[in-house]
């Protein structure tokens, strides 16, 4: 049985994430490789106010999660398989051993700028549960329009999506969306539009910033969450980092591929749980957990168990 760790996206910062990770020499390895790229205390990120910016959310991501699976792998917990929502695939990517976590700070940082500076008001994303997409596509496709952009951003779940685009097409398609049975419908924290169309020309911006890095091949499967299959060839990964703002996430089917291809216990770096609590559906045989809701011994001794079974 195999161990997968998952990585989440923007929507689950919370002020304070750098300062609630364990007091640990990888996670000031992390905190100091991140300072000198930054030339600023990556600490000064996660404040509330901070976390206003974009920049801030996603670089605070990147960091939490690279410092928290290197503390647990620095006591033996090697994932097998690693997964990320969004942003939380650069992190992933570093775990999986094909990105320098360096080179990652530097691209997360211009991809976070080029998301912000393309879309600072106005657009953002919005869950929406209790509708399949079948059901919710129609209500999209009634709504959208050039002046009006709304698109299926995240397939979570069978029944929890996310949209993104302008603020008064999400809000008509929120509204259409309970006149049609969705239990939940809810602004996200998120302040631009990810995973649509319109992050193109972001994107291949991004390509452009990747020719000057090179990664490798992972040592760990790297589940690409954009396309729900695992990706080997580090050309092929660095198209996924640079591309997925622009491209669909299907959560729902990267964790059943996780489940499988052998993996038994699902743990969420920080920060919250969003993903253990969509990852359960498709391990209902297994376990998700989340690191910030557990002691790093019990996390450990999970993995362990885990292990010991195979």
């Amino acid at each position: 049985m195999s161990i997968l760790f998952t990585f989440p996206g923007q929507g689950a910062q919370r002020p304070g994430m750098l300062h609630a990770l364990p007091s640990h020499p990888e996670v000031l390895r992390t905190l100091d490789e991140s300072a000198a790229v930054l030339a600023a205390d990556p600490l000064n990120l996660d404040t509330q106010e901070a976390l206003a910016s974009t920049v801030a959310v996603q670089l605070c991501l990147l960091i939490a999660g690279v410092a928290m699976a290197r503390t647990l792998i620095a006591h033996g917990a090697f994932p097998d398989m690693v997964a990320g929502l969004s942003i939380g695939a650069y992190p992933a990517a570093v775990i999986a051993g094909s990105i320098d976590h360096r080179d990652a700070v530097k691209l997360v940082a211009r991809r976070a700028r080029l998301m912000e500076s393309a879309f600072p008001y106005g657009h953002g994303m919005a869950a929406i549960t209790g509708l399949d997409r079948y059901q919710l596509e129609p209500l999209i496709a009634c709504t959208h329009s050039a002046s009006t952009p709304v698109y299926l951003a995240n397939l979570n779940a069978h029944r929890q999506m996310v949209i993104a685009g302008a603020d008064a097409a999400m809000q008509t398609v929120m509204r259409l969306a309970v006149e049609h049975g969705a239990s939940k419908v809810e602004r996200l924290a998120v302040n631009v539009p990810s995973h649509c169309p319109l992050f193109e020309m972001a994107a291949e911006e991004m390509r452009s910033a990747f020719r000057d890095v090179t990664l490798q091949q992972p040592s760990a499967v790297y589940l690409s969450s954009s396309a729900a299959r695992a990706l080997r060839d580090p050309a092929r990964i660095a198209e996924d980092l640079a591309g997925n703002m622009a491209h669909q996430v299907d959560w729902s089917e990267t964790a059943q591929l996780a489940w499988e291809s052998g993996a038994r216990l699902a743990v969420e770096m920080p920060s919250g749980s969003v993903l253990t609590k969509l990852t359960t559906s498709a391990f209902a045989d297994g376990l998700t957990i989340c690191c910030d809701n557990l002691r790093i011994d019990t996390v450990l001794a999970l993995i362990a168990d885990v292990r010991g079974s195979q």
